[in-house]
């Protein structure tokens, strides 16, 4: 149902535009031609060597290894901190990617186990990894935190983890599925942000606009052991080219384009508080992305969504529970789409929000 209706609708709210398959292979095809592009067999090739190498440089990493999916790349790298260590604790937040969303695969396959951090509606501090007793072989990191709006930790908190981690040799773990929107916020470069994780894992298609994959960051011998470990679970494929190419033809311009978002997220912010029944969390702005609060329920807010796919050819994207009965919210990623969008069509689809309160 409610991919019909994003069908029909002429503007789509969160989000970055979406091509055709044959828009996009078109473009891939030329970016091709214009580079001369060939296959590799099974990692080994040029195109997928070189933005391996640029992304581990960017991140300041030894070396970085292409992964099919972020699922495979993050328990892999966690489960051989587990084992080099002989220790199976893996702390991180309740909100994280690898304990709410992969069905706990790291448990029913006996990867390690996980000790959950802090408070479920905030970014984990250096107390909360404290005040487990435990020996913890490893502490994962999401930034920005996506099933939290967002939120990432102050630089200064940040800064406290690492240097504690680093202390009482606790393996830090980047889940940099959205890193790229991390920048803008912290003003800082790329490997000023990741130095102090030991390794780390970044999308090619969240931000980057890929069609999949991902990239495991960290030394040259970790990254080599990872290598091992991803033919041992089958992920060696035989052509990564078609991943790689759909990446690295837009990796620099979808980075470019980052602070712009951002800054468009302030406007939206701003536009807010002409709207006060509504809200976001964040309260402040902290990627370019947000969960925008409404005051009703879920089921109300699929009948928003239908009127403004229907009457007005908006998408607003899906409603989801909130801990309030008489709330809901929807998940917001400022991309190309709002980058675009007008001031005024914006307040039109905040006074619907508004009029149903």
């Amino acid at each position: 149902m409610s991919n019909k209706l994003r069908q029909q609708c002429e503007f789509v709210i969160p989000g970055n535009k979406d091509q055709t398959p044959a828009e996009h292979f078109a473009e891939m095809a030329k970016w091709c031609e214009q580079n001369q592009v060939a296959y590799d067999v099974y990692g080994e090739g040029q195109v997928v060597q070189d933005l391996e190498q640029k992304v581990a440089d960017l991140l300041d990493y030894e070396a970085g290894l292409f992964v099919m999916t972020g699922t495979m790349t993050q328990t892999t790298a966690l489960q051989l901190v587990a084992r080099q260590k002989r220790n199976p604790l893996v702390a991180m937040h309740s909100s994280s990617h690898v304990y709410l969303r992969e069905r706990q695969g790291y448990q029913l396959q006996q990867r390690f186990n996980v000790l959950p951090l802090g408070n479920a509606y905030q970014p984990w501090k250096v107390e909360d990894l404290q005040a487990w007793p435990d020996e913890i072989a490893a502490a994962l990191y999401e930034l920005p935190m996506r099933e939290i709006g967002g939120q990432l930790p102050s630089w200064e908190e940040l800064d406290k983890i690492k240097q504690y981690c680093a202390e009482q040799d606790i393996h830090l773990h980047l889940d940099g599925a959205r890193l790229w929107e991390t920048a803008a916020y912290y003003q800082k470069e790329y490997s000023e942000i990741c130095n102090g994780f030991g390794s780390a894992y970044v999308s090619l298609y969240k931000g980057v606009g890929g069609l999949g994959g991902a990239i495991l960051l960290g030394s040259k011998q970790f990254i080599d052991l990872a290598a091992m470990w991803m033919k041992r679970q089958g992920g060696d494929i035989y052509h990564r080219t078609p991943y790689v190419v759909s990446a690295a033809m837009q990796f620099d311009q979808r980075l470019a384009v980052m602070p712009a978002l951002f800054e468009r997220t302030k406007q939206v912010y701003e536009l807010l508080k002409a709207f006060p029944k509504l809200a976001a969390n964040p309260s402040s702005p902290q990627a370019n992305m947000l969960h925008l609060i409404l005051p009703f329920n879920q089921q109300k807010a699929f009948e928003v969504q239908k009127y403004l796919a229907t009457e007005k050819g908006i998408w607003i994207g899906n409603p989801q529970v909130s801990y309030h009965p008489n709330q809901s919210h929807i998940e917001w990623y400022i991309g190309d789409n709002l980058l675009n969008l007008d001031d005024e069509q914006l307040k039109q689809v905040f006074s619907v929000f508004e009029s149903y309160a």
